[in-house]
């Protein structure tokens, strides 16, 4: 059953997909606060991530029957919540505020002091500039603090492109913050 084995979340899960509504909602119950944020990560808006949770957890409803346990559930689960927010994308046909999402993924809400506000702008400015799968693959790595694996799995690559995206991300931002 691959990584199930090691899974706090097996036995719920098992339960469940079983039918057992009180192990679905504890499920949800503990991920919720994970989904909300990635969603809220990735579109910036926290009524945006209101919606999004709410479509993934009536989603996991469904799909959750198919869980085979290849990868941790909490994995599977971010997976689910990541292509959720990319269909939302997808929808949206215009650029999301990124600004809003990277205040969330570096925890800003009122800088303490200018410097932090420069630098919070900096990377919000160096980080839009990104490809969109280097974007994705910082918010997952950073933002959500997923393993290279984790990430690889949710975004369907390699762990080696995981690794190299963020290896060129930390090159391309070491390169433009010695420019500035």
């Amino acid at each position: 059953m691959g990584e199930i084995d090691n899974d706090p979340d097996s036995k719920l899960v098992a339960a469940a997909c079983s039918g057992d509504r009180d192990a679905f909602a504890a499920l949800l119950e503990r991920h919720y606060a994970r989904i909300h944020g990635l969603a809220w990560q990735l579109t910036g808006s926290r009524s945006d991530a209101d919606d999004i949770a709410q479509d993934v957890c009536c989603a996991l409803v469904e799909k959750i029957g198919s869980f085979r346990g290849e990868a941790k559930f909490s994995t599977w689960l971010t997976g689910i919540t990541f292509n959720a927010c990319r269909d939302w994308r997808r929808k949206q046909r215009s650029f999301w505020s990124f600004s809003e999402k990277l205040s969330v993924l570096v925890g800003l809400a009122a800088p303490p002091d200018g410097r932090d506000l420069y630098d919070a702008i900096w990377i919000e400015s160096a980080v839009s500039r990104l490809k969109p799968a280097l974007r994705d693959t910082v918010v997952l790595v950073a933002g959500q603090q997923l393993t290279h694996a984790e990430a690889a799995a949710v975004l369907g690559v390699a762990e080696a492109t995981v690794a190299w995206r963020m290896h060129e991300v930390r090159r391309l931002l070491s390169r433009e913050n010695a420019e500035s």
